[in-house]
């Protein structure tokens, strides 16, 4: 009889105390910091560039977690800032690339915050459908700038308002400062920050205090770098020899001739910028990045939300440097599909996780909203990773996909489509007379020898090219979405860059 009456006035006082702690439970606050053409090994922690310091990376990869196999679905600017947003494919979403006309209909994640009682804000580039810099739908607080805007001296919208900024102001810095500015004015309520950087976008050029940094720094070149020529004049860094069976014959011939051109190592920029000086500008101005990322840590640090906080790092998307013979992205090679992910979340994500499933630039929006308790809308097809970071045991994912449409000011990519899994990749060309691909990615992790004329690899590509066409039948991407081309003219005499 004691003992019941002791169960029963416990319960009775520690019922209370439980609903004030669930009533006291704060919501997540939601950072989400974006670079630009950041790929995904070029982070100190990971080893991949000797010498290079990213402490504010490192930081959040030791005291968060790593999501290593990291990719976009288009490697564009704006069809992945939209699938980042909408959590939609680009034929889905239709920002096929950097000129097309946004839908109207189009939902963003902010706005389904906003409803939760969430103030929103977004700083920096928007460049997704257009390449204006007016405040759009699902933010409180908007600052931006047109196109690509500039390193120095922007002329900012600010709320609907353009102010032009003093000549030395370095864009990187000027974002941070006024997203915790504006994070010091809400923080005693839910808000989400998207900190949008220019960098690190070609051309690449540091803050001051970073110029020449890494200038001493050696290039080492990757092994795919000199595959597409029996003997190059230009030759740049450390060299290493292939180790890997590398198959000549099997190289599409459209990655041969985009070698001479404005995305090709030996003319890159029609020939504007040797590679090496290109290579050492783009870890200089990736320092004022990760300064971003310190300084953003440190001010959630400061204010007291560790417990109650999620910074999200991420690329837009990948970036060539060197690999095939290329600059840039498109293609779905490795180093342009592959972004950094880290996610530093004390309240919530154990320190140091290493997250090896696939995750997707359309599953940001949905986990977003989880995180906020929110129920993913239906035309959103990502999936929530916030399992995964709380190191539940779910099923995920086995393949990805990938897209990107031919662009009239870029044409020397072709339209090409491809599914990865852990071990396979293939590649498809549309609209071209050229050979696909088929690497086994496990064993060829550069992408060197392409299996698509091995028979012994016969069945494992019939599958996949079937899993790709599955995939765009179901999610309706069997016609291309065609938009009105914009621009200057362009002249195949220069290879196809205008």
């Amino acid at each position: 009889m004691r003992k019941n009456l002791f169960l029963l006035t416990a319960l009775l006082f520690s019922t209370p105390v439980l609903l004030q702690a669930q009533k006291t439970k704060k919501p997540m606050n939601i950072i989400y910091i974006l670079s630009d053409d950041h790929r995904y090994d070029f982070m100190g922690f990971t080893g991949a560039v000797p010498g290079l310091q990213t402490p504010g990376m490192d930081k959040m990869a030791k005291e968060g977690a790593h999501l290593k196999n990291a990719f976009v679905t288009t490697s564009l600017c704006s069809p992945s800032r939209a699938s980042i947003l909408t959590g939609q494919y680009a034929h889905t979403h239709t920002v096929v690339d950097n000129s097309a006309p946004m839908p109207t209909d189009l939902m963003f994640y902010p706005q389904y915050l906003q409803k939760k009682g969430y103030k929103t804000a977004f700083m920096g580039k928007w460049h997704m459908g257009n390449n204006g810099d007016e405040p759009q739908k699902g933010f409180d607080e908007w600052v931006s700038f047109a196109d690509q805007g500039k390193y120095y001296g922007n002329l900012l919208n600010i709320n609907g308002k353009r102010e032009q900024m003093p000549a030395d102001n370095y864009i990187t810095d000027e974002l941070t400062l006024r997203a915790e500015k504006w994070m010091s004015s809400v923080k005693d309520k839910p808000f989400a920050m998207y900190l949008s950087h220019k960098g690190v976008h070609s051309e690449f050029m540091p803050a001051k205090r970073h110029d020449g940094k890494y200038k001493e720094l050696p290039v080492i070149s990757p092994q795919s770098m000199y595959l597409t020529v029996t003997d190059s004049s230009k030759q740049y860094g450390v060299v290493t020899a292939p180790r890997t069976t590398v198959n000549y014959k099997d190289i599409p011939k459209w990655v041969r001739e985009q070698r001479y051109s404005w995305h090709g190592v030996d003319y890159m920029y029609h020939g504007q910028i040797p590679f090496d000086n290109f290579y050492h500008l783009y870890l200089e101005t990736l320092q004022a990045i990760d300064e971003s990322i310190q300084s953003v840590l440190k001010w959630v640090e400061d204010n007291g939300l560790k417990e109650n906080t999620m910074v999200v790092y991420m690329g837009d998307n990948g970036f060539l440097f060197g690999e095939h013979g290329l600059i840039d992205k498109r293609n779905a090679y490795e180093e342009s599909m592959r972004v950094p992910l880290l996610v530093w979340a004390p309240g919530m994500v154990k320190a140091g996780s290493v997250i090896p499933q696939m995750i997707l630039n359309i599953d940001l929006a949905p986990t977003f909203l989880e995180i906020a308790g929110i129920e993913k809308p239906t035309q959103m097809q990502g999936q929530s990773f916030l399992p995964l970071l709380k190191g539940e045991n779910i099923a995920w994912r086995d393949k990805v996909f990938y897209e990107y449409y031919w662009e009239q000011a870029f044409p020397q990519t072709p339209t090409t489509y491809a599914v990865r899994s852990d071990k396979y990749k293939y590649i498809a060309y549309n609209g071209i007379w050229d050979i696909n691909e088929l690497y086994d990615i496990e064993k060829d992790p550069y992408e060197m020898n392409n299996l698509i004329r091995n028979k012994d690899f016969d069945k494992i590509g019939l599958q996949l090219r079937n899993d790709l066409n599955d995939w765009l039948e179901k999610t309706n991407g069997l016609q291309i979405p065609l938009k009105k081309q914009q621009g200057r003219r362009f002249d195949n005499l220069y290879r196809g860059t205008y």
